[in-house]
């Protein structure tokens, strides 16, 4: 009786260890997850984990373990990136004059809006000019926003490039008035006066190991390679650059997505980030999407122009965060990944996640362990296992004599 029990216990043993890894087994790594004390958390993931997960993150795998009891748990991975908004508002162009000072452009919004932006288009393709902008709530009293903004478009074979955003502190008046200073008169075709909010993302500063910097005078080109620690998010670029004058040249941030050896070394496959405009008239701070990248090449096309004063750059990224719901806290859990045929799960959380707490509390991601339980094994070409080889000689040394023997006898 009790040689049966024991058998039984094994025999339940066995079968709940071949279910977990049935679960578990084609992922390569795992890293355990503790705090788990309520339904709810949120975790951030530490960055040397961006080395081993596959691209989008579609491996990502939490399962909580108790006896031989396994539990997928469902979860959201979400970057937080500024959340940018604009909205529109609606006005009318009242009048349009001209006096010592220059052009001046009048327009009416219904009611006291706030405002911070107005986008401005111009028929004419190459100008520079000077622009003052002012409030008033009785078009009477005027009061002053910008003062001396300069706004630019060049466009020749080489550059096409346009500055005219009028960006300033948040602004409520009934009316605004736009002063251009031009030796002739603008062609306004559009303005577009908005007010833009931006909800700030969490960032975390991205450390680089090297910044080398080479002027190809032949291609006309300052060429930038950075190398970072290892792959980390990156979302964000400002370039310390500065010149004795203006200038504004074309210029784009690429990252490495893989390598290859040649004779010179290795060498790198780049794709692109970024493709814009530095100027001195802008801050040279740059956003793009968070893009796991371990080095970058900056390159700026110079054309006939010095080259830019370049001492160094800052770099950021938004940090990922999992939002997971724990329904047996008691599991033991643990973040599963590396495996590359996975494809990214679905979990109806997805559709409810306005329902999901805002308050949350954190809990720990650990160091990286190679899962045990993986079980995929790689399996060698048919043609290097040499069993194969010796029948394959075989039948053709067969088949050469078969052929061999009925040539003779014809």
């Amino acid at each position: 009786m009790m040689l049966k029990l024991k058998i039984k216990l094994l025999t339940a043993l066995l079968l709940g260890v071949t279910i977990v890894n049935a679960q578990t087994g084609s992922y390569k790594f795992k890293r355990n997850i503790t705090g788990v004390n309520a339904v709810w958390h949120k975790m951030i993931l530490p960055n040397d984990l961006y080395k081993k997960a596959n691209a989008g993150f579609d491996d990502f795998r939490i399962f909580g373990i108790n006896g031989k009891d396994t539990v997928e748990v469902p979860y959201l991975l979400k970057q937080r990136a500024d959340q940018v908004s604009t909205h529109d508002i609606t006005f009318k162009q009242l009048n349009q004059s001209s006096g010592k000072d220059g052009y001046y452009y009048t327009f009416q919004a219904p009611g006291n809006n706030t405002i911070n932006q107005i986008n401005l288009a111009f028929k004419q393709e190459n100008f520079d000019w000077k622009v003052k902008l002012e409030g008033s709530n009785d078009n009477q009293t005027w009061f002053s926003i910008l003062k001396d903004y300069r706004i630019l478009s060049i466009k020749n074979n080489v550059t096409d490039y346009q500055f005219t955003k009028l960006s300033f502190q948040d602004a409520k008046y009934q009316y605004f008035r736009i002063a251009i200073k031009s030796p002739t008169q603008p062609d306004l075709l559009e303005a577009k006066i908005s007010k833009t909010d931006t909800i700030k993302g969490t960032y975390q500063d991205v450390k680089y190991q090297s910044f080398n910097l080479k002027n190809d005078v032949s291609s006309k080109e300052t060429v930038i390679d950075v190398v970072l620690s290892g792959p980390v998010p990156l979302s964000f670029l400002k370039l310390n650059a500065q010149s004795d004058f203006d200038f504004y040249r074309p210029f784009k941030i690429e990252y490495a997505t893989d390598s290859f050896k040649t004779d010179k070394g290795i060498q790198y496959n780049y794709a692109n980030l970024y493709v814009g405009t530095i100027s001195s008239l802008e801050k040279p701070e740059f956003n793009f999407t968070n893009t796991i990248a371990s080095r970058l090449k900056i390159t700026i096309q110079n054309n006939d122009n010095k080259p830019l004063r370049l001492s160094g750059l800052e770099l950021k990224g938004n940090i990922y965060e999992i939002i997971a719901r724990f329904d047996q806290p008691k599991s033991e859990y643990a973040l599963y990944y590396g495996n590359e045929k996975a494809t990214a799960p679905l979990y109806e959380i997805e559709k409810f996640e306005s329902k999901i707490p805002i308050d949350l509390t954190s809990v720990n991601i650990g160091e990286e362990q190679k899962n045990s339980a993986y079980s995929i094994k790689t399996e060698k070409p048919l043609f290097e296992n040499k069993a194969w080889l010796w029948v394959l000689m075989a039948l053709i040394i067969v088949l050469l004599g078969w052929f061999s023997f009925k040539m003779l006898r014809n």
